[in-house]
């Protein structure tokens, strides 16, 4: 008997899709309308700390790949 995950068919991803997207543009907005307590220049752009988690995120990607081709050992290197 297979059992069927919620992540398999393809109008349910949409849905979730749809609704990471909607999160992510309200907490921007939001951003937009309420006070900040400004300690720094660059906390008075909207969306910066959204945009810099964003930014973090690629380059801790990009950062574990080149590692990764870095210290890769080949697959007999035990033999």
């Amino acid at each position: 008997m297979r059992e069927i995950n919620y992540f398999d068919k393809p109008k349910n991803i949409r849905k979730l899709k749809i609704l990471f997207y909607s999160s992510l543009a309200l907490v921007v907005l939001m951003d937009l309308f309420f006070q900040r307590h400004v300690r720094f220049s660059w906390d008075r752009i909207p969306g910066i700390y959204a945009l810099y988690g964003f930014v973090s995120c690629v380059l801790i990607i990009f950062f574990s790949k080149a590692l990764g081709i870095l210290i890769k050992r080949s697959e007999d290197y035990y033999d």
